[in-house]
């Protein structure tokens, strides 16, 4: 929101404060002052009188000024196309500071030039409120100029100071200029006197207008005619507030629609009367047709759009631009007047699809006060009237009832101090309510307020104690202790998990990544372990970030791509985060691994991507956080093939819960994620958390020798290796310890000397103790129990 000093000065007395004081005091109360503009910058300036202006004897576009400044004339060298004898213009005399630096006494091509011929954009003046002839040539003054007087920035009316307030989403009022001047009155503690207009548009002829609204996303739609009105140039006044605003000055109808807007908050829309086929408006939101608006582009209207309808053909696009074909002209003669009230959602998707954030449908997404229409009306009239000469004015029309009432209750004042620990007294707060207009009346300990219509944030007791205390200040509120009761600091148990995880894996060589929980189609339709349902934002800000993620990753192939494809040729990743579905919010973990988790060159050392390496830190995660090998269960993979190899990887279960699943990425999403290989896995942590795992005990290296044996068995091709390793584990008891510590696969064979059908399964055992030197006949014990339990449970051959 801008809003400049010269514009509040008009609504209150603050001569006396500095816009620094202005700002600093409304920042304070919760508006932010993002910045202080000078209307223009610039020293050294002085109204001139062009004398004479011939080309420069050198140059194709140079002219050769003589320029009378008052106090003696002066040679001036401009290159501007308007430049001509008998103008008044703005000169910059040598030594002039402007925005684009110092103005020298210089010669230009032989020519000896002692200033500048200014154009307005030279003195800072924003691009956007200057119409083409302003941003082309210098900039012509009218005949009231009095030569030589060095007020320039004065009479230009750009000795203003201009407050970028930056609002809060609950504080859309304040982007109506009159709203921001009672707020800041209230701030400030000045009286504010506003225009007086209410009711200037009840006046009006019986009329042949109608309007009506077709569609619900507009709920009230009101149009009057003026018949006669004069197209001229706009006050100055007018024109200043404009500009401060950074909207440019056209004419003067088309300047009271904009300045009613900023006044109100309230967009209005002037239809050139002669233009309309028919006295006849109606608002739709089911064409589909090209519209060429007001910036002359055609546009692509489908249904949901909101128009505004003659005879079954466009004139605007509802809450965001008019029409080329109904536009004010310096031909206008009468005019149509638009007041509405349309959805905020529908204009924001409107503009957004056509990518037009126009100043009006800014306001209609921020939200409107829901009887600005008829305050805008009323001002417009008022202004056209004064300014435009506005005659043949008939009565209003308006397509539904509508008025909101404003809303009224009491507060209680013990609990307001309560609230904020606080000691106000009654006659302060009862001064805050007052300045902000909230008309309070005391009842003993309680205030009953009514709420104006245009601070909808305003709805119970809390709001008002915030509104007593900004005001008030926040520099008032006592230094006290918080009440709380006291609690051991420890970590709940996801934390603990969550902390354990990231320790785990960043020791194992892995980077922790964080990507956007917003997803678009794809990454939703590449979801892991997908939950039953996902939400979709009502108003997202874009395609590919409408979705609240139901999978970690997709995101992470995306960030692990973006790194491949940046010649990062080793890329372990992992993410903690949630997924949500309507129903449910989980926890996961991701990983993703691309090259090597770990790689020495120099000692030919490497750790590859593949689905060992994943299902062996698996292993380690479990074992680490107390899931014992007997309660971890790895399973072919059967549930997801899509995005998994169907033949290297796992479904992981603890018990009968599956935990999640891993294994070497399916060729076809590898290539959808521009990536040749990965391995990849997701898994659901609540599982982790809902159960109990064992408690990790310490337990010291046998101090005794190990004694290792090869053992080879022909088996069924089809037999998991998991079955012949639990086979042999069970039968490791000597006594009450369990003295077979490992088991390693190493060498799988099938072919020559081997039974078709078969396969030929190579393992080491060791064996160890922690209490004694193992004999062999104790090896030998344990050895034939290994044997004869391997035939019976799998029908396993010793390989001669």
């Amino acid at each position: 929101m801008l809003i400049s000093k010269k514009w509040l000065s008009q609504y209150m007395e603050i001569s006396d404060l500095s816009i620094e004081e202005i700002a600093e005091r409304i920042t304070n109360a919760g508006l932010e002052v993002e910045g202080i503009e000078k209307g223009a910058q610039a020293t050294n300036l002085v109204i001139g009188h062009v004398e004479s202006c011939v080309d420069h004897p050198d140059s194709d576009h140079l002219h050769v000024c003589q320029v009378n400044v008052g106090s003696d004339t002066r040679q001036i060298v401009c290159g501007a196309p308007n430049v001509a004898a008998g103008q008044k213009v703005i000169v910059a005399l040598p030594g002039a500071v402007l925005p684009g630096g110092e103005i020298k006494q210089s010669v230009i091509r032989g020519q000896e030039s002692n200033g500048m011929i200014c154009s307005l954009l030279e003195l800072g003046v924003d691009a956007k409120s200057l119409n083409d002839q302003q941003k082309a040539g210098i900039e012509v003054l009218g005949d009231d100029a009095t030569v030589g007087d060095p007020h320039v920035l004065e009479y230009l009316g750009l000795d203003d100071e201009i407050l970028d307030v930056s609002l809060t989403p609950n504080r859309s009022d304040c982007m109506a200029a009159f709203a921001m001047a009672k707020e800041t009155g209230a701030i400030l503690d000045r009286k504010v006197t506003l225009p007086a207009y209410e009711g200037a548009s009840k006046c009006g002829a019986p009329t042949q207008l109608k309007v009506a609204s077709m569609s619900e996303k507009c709920p009230l739609y009101s149009g009057k005619i003026i018949r006669e009105v004069t197209i001229k140039e706009s006050p100055k006044w007018m024109k200043e507030l404009l500009m401060a605003s950074n909207i440019k000055s056209i004419n003067n109808v088309v300047d009271i629609s904009n300045l009613v807007m900023l006044e109100t908050g309230q967009p209005l829309h002037f239809f050139d009367l002669d233009r309309l086929e028919k006295e006849e408006i109606v608002v739709r939101d089911d064409l589909t047709c090209k519209y060429t608006a007001l910036d002359e582009v055609e546009y692509e209207i489908v249904p949901g759009d909101l128009m505004i309808t003659v005879n079954g053909k466009p004139v605007a696009i509802g809450g965001v631009m008019g029409g080329e074909n109904s536009k004010i002209v310096d031909e206008t003669k009468g005019i149509l007047i638009e007041a509405a009230l349309f959805d905020h959602v529908s204009v924001r998707n409107t503009a957004r699809r056509l990518n037009l954030n126009t100043d009006a449908s800014i306001r209609y997404q921020k939200g409107i006060e829901p009887n600005a229409p008829y305050a805008a009306m009323d001002r417009a009239v008022q202004l056209l009237i004064e300014y435009a000469d506005a005659k043949g004015i008939e009565e209003t029309v308006y397509s539904a009832k509508w008025e909101v009432e404003p809303q009224a209750f009491d507060v209680d004042i013990d609990r307001i101090n309560q609230l904020l620990g606080t000691k106000f007294s009654d006659a302060a707060m009862m001064d805050v309510l007052t300045r902000l207009d909230f008309a309070p009346t005391q009842n003993g300990r309680k205030i009953h307020v009514v709420i104006p219509t245009y601070r909808q944030d305003i709805t119970m007791e809390a709001d008002i104690a915030e509104e007593i205390i900004r005001i008030i200040g926040f520099d008032d509120l006592p230094s006290t202790m918080p009440v709380m009761p006291a609690t051991v600091g420890a970590l709940t148990k996801r934390q603990q998990l969550r902390r354990q995880l990231r320790e785990l894996f960043t020791n194992q060589g892995y980077y922790e990544a964080e990507t956007y929980t917003l997803i678009g189609e794809k990454e939703l339709a590449d979801a892991i372990l997908p939950l039953d349902s996902h939400v979709t934002l009502a108003s997202p800000m874009s395609e590919e970030r409408k979705i609240v993620r139901t999978s970690i990753l997709p995101s992470l192939l995306e960030s692990a791509a973006y790194n491949l494809a940046r010649s990062i040729k080793d890329v372990p990743l992992f993410e903690i985060s949630s997924v949500y579905s309507e129903e449910i919010m989980q926890e996961r973990l991701a990983l993703v691994l691309c090259g090597s988790l770990q790689k020495s060159r120099w000692q030919k050392v490497e750790t590859p991507a593949d689905f060992y390496t994943v299902k062996g830190l698996v292993e380690t995660m479990l074992a680490t956080l107390g899931y014992s090998e007997g309660r971890v269960v790895f399973k072919e993979n059967t549930m997801d093939t899509r995005h998994f190899h169907p033949y290297q990887s796992a479904e992981v279960y603890i018990g009968k819960t599956l935990f999640g699943i891993f294994g070497r990425i399916h060729p076809n999403m590898a290539k959808r994620y521009d990536m040749k290989d990965a391995v990849i896995g997701e898994f659901n942590m609540e599982v982790l958390l809902d159960s109990h795992p064992e408690k990790v005990k310490f337990t010291p290296i046998s101090k005794y020798p190990s004694v290792s044996r090869d053992l080879a068995f022909v088996v069924d091709q089809t037999l998991p290796v998991a079955n012949i390793i639990k086979s042999i584990r069970k039968c490791g008891k000597l006594g009450k310890e369990n003295i077979i510590q490992e088991v390693e696969v190493f060498d799988v064979y099938e072919g020559e000397h081997v039974e078709a059908g078969k396969k030929s399964i190579a393992l080491t055992i060791t064996f160890q103790s922690a209490d004694k030197t193992l004999t062999d006949q104790d090896i030998n014990t344990i050895h034939e129990k290994v044997l004869d339990a391997l035939r019976k449970d799998v029908n396993a051959e010793l390989r001669a």
